[in-house]
């Protein structure tokens, strides 16, 4: 069997070809300010064409940085038809990137650096060891090269020392020669002392009552282990089971906060079968715990590096049943009357500049509470100085606009902290002071839009903000003052721009894409409306001859009377005629929480070039944004609360009414397909909606929601032992006896994420069921994301003929 082709349960569809002239898209002209381009072959628009993927249109460059004189912008970038992607160079004025050789490429700064204040100096991990990038000198230093593997480099006492983990352990190294590399804690399991019988203690007491030679032995050795305790490393010690994450070394230069993760007792991992391998042997892939499940715990631990002592954060701010607390208050309570405390998960404390004030933030394990306290490093006491709360769950960003541990930081008055939070229903800034008597949060943007990330300046007198305020489907830059006010708008070109301010403030490097052109990287000035200048030109010129199509952004009206946004193609779209039977499709995007309908180049790349190939072929598609879709506020994003299928399988079928509405679609010709939730969502319309969709087709689906993960699955559903209700009622794998169309279901056997143990429970549910009209299609190496284009290819025939024997005229 050819690598990548799936186990063949029905017969492959043909493949459909379309020739079209060489023109290169109006809109990409447009949106790109982009010269005529060669004239490249005719492109054959097919399955076995689109399915080239990355090979056809290239992969997103990513990870632009700036070198500490603002004079180059170094990015990522990986062209059709390459391996792996290299790392490349272009001047702030623009012009033609440059590819660095091997050892050019380690003497630029990585697009994963830790950056000193000044901008100029960037720390980064390599393969296990440490190293520091001087971006204007252009030298390498290692700072730390053993055989074992180092983590976490962060900079310390005003960036003229490194700190980094390794074993557990927190480690320091000066920059300037001089003092060597130092340990700083010894972090290690407890080992239990021995224990004696009541004999043994006994013999053990009266001799040293009698022989005054062991007595003496006896003192001796205590004062040598004094004396050892006196010279030794402060140490922490921890339980069996758990071990020590991160460790940063606060600016005080005393208190090491500890991250310290608690494995579960009693977990089973759900491993997954691999049968194509080297060995030729099966092997078992270990993949993760099903919902519901004991999870890991997160605490955090401080230790004073002079006094050795250790204490941990204090978490009776959350004590159980106890939904009052005030956002003021300790959250302590008197001791006579103190409550067993919920159990929260520590992120990795902020401590201002000047070390004084130290701010962590915490979540219930239930995501429904989130605090951040004021923390005592010496006492591990908490005050908790703002609360959030929501009955679904919470949403938080990092100040990147990243979810992890970073979730505050200290602004340069070293008592405001900045936030980005939902608290008012959309994603949006906030500043804090922890000093205040009575700390409330101050909101710094607000609207019906969202931020979907933020920074500060190098010189931290303002914020550059990239959000949905102009459009919910487009992306600009923004600045505004730190302390907040009159926003400016930097970037106009309709479509997404994510932007990296260069360390001087004068240029952007900018990452752009439209709906029909692919990301590229463009360099523009610093200013509002400035011209922004393209360097990159990534798809192959077979791609760009093509005419693609530009998808009509529309919104619809669900029944409860919002409005949903949908991406539309149609024939007219490709210069074809509709069909006659009137066909129509729609997709359904995968991620649940994840934004299709905008106007920027989407993930579901080679989705869009399907909706051209059906839009060619006479079908009328909409890509819609369901309810739990990102970008649109807290309401949409936790409709789904404890019904997964429920008002976001509404909003896909009002899309399918639109189409016969809007488009005069036959409603008995209407398929749905997705994968991933998009998959999950198939079923759900196939089997709860049954006259509604004459075929669909459901690719690495959900089935059973009691077997899926437990970050992501938990805050939706809760738990299955505790809300089953809500798992029932979500789980396609209950309705499957009301399936009427074709019902095509495609997974990959390795996949580690959605397990194809999905598909084989409905598979044989189906069969008890004596269900004939449906399909499995199964694909042996391929993971969640099928990286092969055979299997795409496979797959996408198998949906062309579904849709082709089910929706069109017999």
């Amino acid at each position: 069997m050819r690598k990548g082709s799936p186990l063949k349960m029905f017969r492959t569809g043909a493949a459909f070809a379309i020739l079209v002239a060489a023109v290169m898209s109006p809109a990409g002209r447009s949106a790109a300010g982009q010269s005529k381009l060669p004239a490249a072959k005719p492109f054959l628009l097919t399955v076995d064409s689109i399915m080239r993927g990355p090979d056809l249109v290239g992969y997103p460059p990513t990870g632009l940085r700036w070198s500490g004189d603002s004079e180059r912008l170094y990015f990522e970038w990986r062209k059709p038809g390459e391996d792996e992607a290299s790392t490349y160079v272009v001047a702030r004025a623009g012009g033609s990137p440059r590819k660095l050789s091997d050892d050019e490429r380690k003497l630029a700064p990585a697009d994963n650096a830790r950056w000193d204040r000044a901008r100029r100096r960037a720390l980064a991990v390599d393969n296990g060891d440490i190293v520091m990038v001087d971006s204007v000198a252009g030298t390498r230093r290692w700072i730390a090269r053993t055989s074992g593997s180092e983590a976490n480099p962060r900079w310390a006492r005003n960036d003229t020392h490194v700190t980094f983990t390794r074993d557990g352990n927190l480690f320091i190294v000066p920059i300037a020669a001089g003092e060597g590399l130092i340990q700083l804690t010894d972090v290690a399991v407890k080992k239990p002392d021995p224990k004696l019988t009541e004999s043994q203690k006994f013999l053990k007491e009266e001799e040293q009552k009698l022989i005054d030679f062991v007595k003496e032995q006896a003192e001796k050795k205590k004062k040598d282990e004094a004396r050892r305790e006196r010279d030794a490393l402060p140490k922490v010690e921890l339980k069996e089971g758990q071990s020590a994450l991160d460790l940063s070394l606060s600016p005080d230069d005393v208190h090491v906060f500890i991250v310290v993760a608690e494995k579960p007792q009693g977990a089973k991992t759900a491993d997954v079968p691999n049968y194509v391998t080297e060995s030729s042997y099966s092997e078992m892939i270990p993949a993760r715990t099903n919902v519901g499940d004991v999870q890991e715990k997160r605490l955090l631990a401080i230790l004073n590096l002079k006094t050795k002592k250790t204490v941990w954060a204090d978490s009776s701010f959350a004590p159980e049943g106890d939904p009052k607390i005030t956002p003021t208050g300790n959250g302590n309570g008197d001791p006579k009357d103190k409550k067993p405390s919920r159990e929260v998960r520590w992120a990795m404390p902020s401590a201002s500049g000047d070390g004084k004030q130290v701010v962590a933030a915490a979540r219930s394990t239930d995501n429904k509470d989130r605090w951040i306290v004021l923390l005592d490093p010496e006492s591990g006491k908490t005050q908790v100085v703002d609360r959030l709360t929501d009955e679904a769950w919470i949403r938080e960003l990092g100040p990147g606009g990243g979810f992890g541990s970073g979730v505050v930081e200290f602004l340069p008055d070293n008592r405001t902290i900045w936030f980005l939070s939902e608290r008012d229903g959309w994603m949006h800034l906030y500043s804090l002071d922890v000093t205040a008597a009575r700390p409330e949060a101050k909101p710094l943007t607000s609207g019906k839009w969202e931020i979907t990330s933020a920074d500060l300046s190098t010189d931290r007198s303002r914020f550059y903000i990239t959000s949905t305020e102009v459009h919910p489907g487009e992306r600009h830059l923004f600045t505004m003052p730190a302390t907040g006010g009159a926003r400016t708008r930097i970037t106009t070109m309709t479509g997404s721009s994510q932007a990296e301010v260069s360390p001087d403030d004068s240029t952007l490097g900018v990452v752009f894409s439209y709906s029909n052109k692919p990301p590229e990287v463009y360099v523009m000035p610093n200013r509002a409306g400035a011209r922004a200048v393209q360097v990159t030109t990534t798809p192959t010129e077979e791609w760009r001859s093509f005419k693609w199509a530009d998808p009509q952004l529309v919104t619809f009206k669900a029944r409860d009377g919002v409005d949903v946004f949908a991406r539309l193609y149609t024939p007219e779209m490709m210069g074809a005629k509709r069909d006659p039977s009137r066909p129509g499709v729609v997709f359904v995007h995968g991620a649940g929480y994840l934004q299709n309908a905008h106007r920027y180049w989407a993930s579901y790349f080679r989705e869009y070039m399907f909706h051209n190939l059906l839009a060619a072929r006479g079908y009328v598609v909409l890509d819609v944004d369901y309810r739990a879709s990102s970008g649109y506020g807290r309401d949409w994003r936790t409709a789904i609360y404890r019904h997964m299928g429920g008002k976001d399988l509404e909003d896909i079928v009002d899309g399918a009414k639109y189409l016969v509405s809007a488009e005069r679609v036959d409603p008995k010709r209407i398929g749905v397909y997705g994968g991933s939730y998009g998959g999950f969502i198939t079923l759900m319309a196939m089997f709860t909606t049954p006259d509604v969709f004459a075929a669909g087709a459901a690719l690495r689906p959900v089935t059973d929601w009691a077997h899926y993960n437990h970050g992501y699955t938990s805050n939706i559903l809760n738990e299955p032992h505790k809300d089953a209700e809500a798992y029932r009622r979500s789980s396609p794998i209950y309705f499957a006896q009301n399936l009427k169309g074709a019902l095509l279901i495609c997974h990959g056997m390795v996949d580690t994420n959605v397990h194809v143990q999905d598909s084989v429970r409905l598979a044989q549910r189906l069969i008890e069921l004596r269900k004939e009209n449906w399909e499995l299609a199964v694909y042996p190496v391929e993971n969640h994301a099928f990286t092969e284009e055979t299997s795409w290819a496979d797959e996408y025939k198998r949906i062309l003929k579904l849709f082709e024997e089910n929706l069109r005229g017999q």
